[in-house]
């Protein structure tokens, strides 16, 4: 067996249950996981995903809220008996939300 180095981290115990729960279910541990990621951040010549926050608008945001209420079934959807009625209601909404807005 080779040699080991050790690397101590210090984490919150529920974030480390989860973690454990997590990588059990592939049958890892939290250690073979660890080991998983530096070998393919060599590979990679770093961070193996793009590091980044996302950053949407106030009015993208509130969409995809919306639409994950809506695939959830928190809230039911808009059904159109037309394309010309939908087209009519988005129109309308639009309008109404141009009027209620205010610029600085």
């Amino acid at each position: 067996m080779s040699k080991t180095a050790n690397i101590n981290i210090r984490i919150d115990p529920d974030f480390k249950s989860k973690v454990e729960k997590l990588y059990s279910q592939f049958g890892m541990s939290v250690t073979e996981a660890i080991n998983i990621f530096l070998h393919v951040s060599l590979m990679e010549g770093g961070l193996p995903f793009e590091v980044r926050q996302q950053k949407y608008n106030t009015e993208t945001e509130a969409a995809m809220r919306e639409a994950r209420a809506i695939a959830n079934g928190r809230i039911p959807a808009k059904k159109y008996s037309s394309a010309a009625e939908m087209i009519d209601d988005v129109l309308a909404e639009d309008s109404k939300n141009a009027s209620t807005q205010s610029y600085q």
